[in-house]
């Protein structure tokens, strides 16, 4: 097969794309004839984006670079120009990679990923249609665009429609590689193939749920893309439901991928409407300290580092269990953890002191940077009092399975697009009640003028947000 990344000379190709499939390539999960295409406005030699390509795979590969199987990697490297204004634009690249092909003897799928703003989506489809690259319905074309889709319902829409004039959905993947994370899939694994998790899923048991994602840096390098996405569209619109979506989804009757997305779906469909004041009763939004005086960014910038949410799923399994979600810039550490907190033991026999509350059971999720997951439980402590203490039983991927063995986000995802198989990737329907259930805290905020509430960088965010969950008799739970 072919890939076409545009956009192949930017830090994303740099950074992941080439990485994971130099990956792909050691591990022997890469056809032999393959052909990977980077496509960029300026013109480069197959040589000079090879060195590129090494480069990034130096850097950011998870594995060091073996010559001889860079020497067997390298030959699949070529690079392309082409500009998407105009009426023939893709026309040289047809050329190219008719002759790319035959140098490789490549006569198969052909993957077109649009390592791209979102803004170049519809320009770039229109005319990979227009040059006849692709055919609607053909499962030997297929597309891959990266999150956002659009910065509001109304232009993911619009995405969504042009995208579908020249692909039909199977063949559309809409990557977040929050999903392609081996504790993400895990979680499906850890509820479904387990007895003991499975019957404690429900508004019977759990307490509630905490789903966190944190960033030690700052906005850094990115503030043109920020200052218009901010953390409600960067992450809780993607990423974070998506995380509420597997931890909460009723099980599936099957693998196949449109039975899970359909549970996911459903989820999504489920969360209670947030409206008017209870926008500003279960939502926090914040700046960190000097993102004003960030390079790039609006001196009188709107835009929050920092959000903090109540949520609830509106169904019969999770009837009135608050879901919390928090996600920001420079705080502590960077960590990415889903805590479910069960219901605390009745006050009776080991929890008559008030003054000593036993510790509620925890089964905490961690996604990253230390995979694996832990359960709290209550323990006597050795002697002859009866004294109970909290301990816990953790699981580590590093340790029970082993580094080599935990492959990065993107490896796995590009994989799945040339098996085929897009049980990771966002279906439109997905995509668009996520943006639904957003857009009213977006366009409630963009009537407000109040100054947005700072927190001191390396905190866990500003007060309103631990006033938030305060209010309910609960607590941030430490990472």
């Amino acid at each position: 097969m072919t890939i076409v990344i545009f956009g192949g000379g930017g830090d994303l190709a740099h950074r992941k794309l080439l990485p994971a499939l130099y990956n792909l390539h050691v591990d022997g999960l890469l056809p032999k004839d393959i052909a990977i295409v980077g496509v960029g406005r300026k013109a480069i030699t197959d040589e000079a984006y090879r060195e590129f390509a090494k480069d990034g795979i130096k850097r950011f590969s998870r594995r060091p670079v073996d010559e001889a199987a860079w020497q067997q990697f390298a030959p699949a490297l070529f690079a392309a120009t082409a500009d998407i204004d105009g009426e023939n634009a893709l026309a040289p690249l047809g050329a190219r990679l008719d002759i790319v092909e035959h140098e490789r003897k490549v006569n198969g799928d052909r993957i077109y990923y649009l390592a791209l703003p979102s803004s170049l989506f519809v320009p770039t489809v229109k005319q990979l249609e227009k040059a006849r690259f692709v055919k609607r319905g053909d499962p030997a074309a297929r597309l891959i665009v990266e999150k956002p889709i659009g910065t509001d319902l109304k232009s993911a829409c619009a995405i969504n429609d042009a995208i579908a004039e020249a692909f039909a959905e199977p063949q559309i993947y809409r990557i977040d590689h929050y999903l392609g994370k081996e504790t993400v899939q895990n979680i499906l694994v850890m509820r479904f193939a387990n007895s003991i998790f499975e019957p404690l899923f429900n508004q019977k048991y759990v307490d509630h749920v905490q789903i966190t994602v944190a960033e030690e840096e700052g906005v850094g390098t990115r503030a043109g893309y920020y200052e218009h996405a901010g953390a409600l569209r960067d992450m809780v619109q993607n990423h974070m439901l998506q995380l509420l979506s597997l931890v909460a989804m009723e099980p599936p009757f099957s693998l196949d991928a449109d039975v899970i997305r359909d549970e996911k779906l459903e989820i999504l469909q489920s969360l209670r409407p947030l409206a008017g004041e209870a926008i500003d009763a279960n939502v926090v939004r914040a700046q960190y300290d000097g993102y004003r005086g960030e390079a790039g960014v609006a001196p009188d910038s709107r835009t929050e580092t920092f959000v903090a949410l109540q949520v609830f799923v509106d169904n019969w399994r999770w009837s009135g269990v608050p879901f919390f979600l928090r996600t920001g810039k420079r705080l502590p550490s960077r960590a990415s953890e889903i805590s479910i907190q069960l219901k605390p033991v009745p006050p009776i026999l080991f929890n008559t002191d008030p003054a000593k509350r036993l510790v509620p059971n925890v089964l905490a999720i961690r996604i990253q940077p230390d995979e694996g997951f832990s359960l709290g439980i209550s323990c006597k402590r050795p002697g002859p009092q009866e004294d109970v203490a909290p301990v816990k039983m953790d699981f580590h991927y590093g340790e029970q399975f082993g580094q080599a063995s935990s492959p990065e986000a993107y490896e796995r995802l590009l994989l799945d697009v040339m098996h085929g198989d897009p049980t990771l990737f966002m279906r439109r329907d997905a995509v668009e009640a996520a943006w639904r259930w957003v857009m009213p805290v977006l366009e409630r905020w963009a009537a407000q003028s109040d100054p947005l509430p700072t927190y001191p960088r390396s905190t866990w965010g500003p007060a309103e947000a631990d006033r938030l969950i305060e209010s309910t008799g609960r607590t941030w739970l430490p990472l």
